[in-house]
């Protein structure tokens, strides 16, 4: 789509600071940009180590959901996995007590400073409560790591899959080849940070694919490579990067428009926030009910970044506005 001009994005843009209820990802507050267009809000949000090239995905996708809004929806509710961090074991319940009638719980591992012996007893306490668990390791096993720790979680139970154990496209073959079908291997970081978003399939290193909406450059892109891959017998999980309320919604209605939607996704992450900048959306039958993301101009206020923030990512915004700019 044609882009509008910089100005009309950035006269709306509001920059946010939401402190988080348990450490993710690494940290313990979430920045976004929030702006408005004709079709809504939308949310420009790529974690600080990101490139502006990178970046500019992200915010193609915020221009593409606040000027022309999301693709047209083929089911009301999405069936969405309970997101459970590197926490003790005794903290789980509290964790998915969040999630009322959640089927799926995805459990990150491999945490830097925890033991493997930590990551079995967190799976352990989640089977407990939802049986249907999947494990993400963020790319921070080799494969002889992945096997032995796949080894050890699974004498206590089936996972779904394991989601980027390895970092690279070629360990994620290997391994998979390794597994012999022992548990599915989907790939995240090597579809949503890659140049060509099929090259882990084409190589064999994915029974299944996460897609997430905002680094992959918008919701009808997302649409586009699920069909495809749908086409090759690769289910997808639709999932979020830590979004608020905003990017949740983005991410539900992309879901609901696709035709083929068999797992739960990953859309759950606006309980480890501690504050969002709207009212929730209506969890219904162990998922998230389809709508817009509403806007709190009270919660705009009080979560407003500092200046010096809320300075770099205006500047930030500007800096991938002129990558898209170029590439048109």
């Amino acid at each position: 789509m044609k882009l509008p001009p910089l100005s009309a994005i950035l006269a709306d843009a509001h920059v946010v600071s939401i402190p988080l209820r348990v450490r993710f990802r690494g940290i313990t507050t979430r920045e976004a940009t929030l702006f408005r267009g004709p079709a809504g809000w939308a949310e420009f949000a790529p974690f600080p180590e990101y490139g502006d090239v990178e970046a500019s995905a992200w915010l193609a996708s915020a221009v593409e959901a606040a000027w022309k809004g999301p693709p047209p929806a083929l089911r009301d509710v999405i069936a969405v996995n309970a997101t459970v961090p590197a926490v003790s074991a005794a903290r789980v319940p509290d964790i998915l007590a969040r999630f009322a009638g959640a089927r799926t719980a995805k459990v990150k591992v491999a945490e830097k400073g925890q033991s493997l012996a930590e990551d079995v007893a967190r799976v352990n306490a989640v089977r407990e409560l939802i049986p249907n668990v999947r494990v993400d390791a963020n790319g921070a096993w080799t494969v002889s790591d992945a096997l032995r720790a796949l080894d050890a979680l699974l004498q206590h139970g089936p996972l779904e899959y394991v989601e980027q154990p390895c970092r690279t496209v070629e360990e994620l073959a290997e391994l998979r080849q390794r597994l012999d079908g022992a548990v599915r291997v989907a790939a995240d970081e090597s579809i949503r940070r890659a140049d060509d978003p099929f090259r882990v399939v084409e190589a064999g290193g994915a029974d299944v694919a996460v897609l997430k909406v905002a680094p992959l450059g918008g919701a009808r892109r997302v649409v586009t490579i699920a069909e495809r891959l749908g086409e090759a017998g690769i289910p997808v999980v639709v999932s979020s990067a830590l979004d608020t309320v905003v990017g949740i919604s983005l991410g539900a209605a992309t879901a609901a428009a696709l035709p083929v939607l068999e797992l739960a996704c990953g859309l759950g992450t606006t309980q480890l926030l501690a504050d969002d900048v709207g009212p929730p959306m209506e969890w219904a039958e162990g998922g998230l009910r389809v709508g817009p993301g509403t806007v709190d101009e009270l919660a705009l206020r009080r979560l407003a970044a500092s200046e010096e923030c809320t300075k770099w990512w205006r500047e930030r915004l500007t800096r991938c506005y002129t990558v898209l700019a170029t590439q048109a």
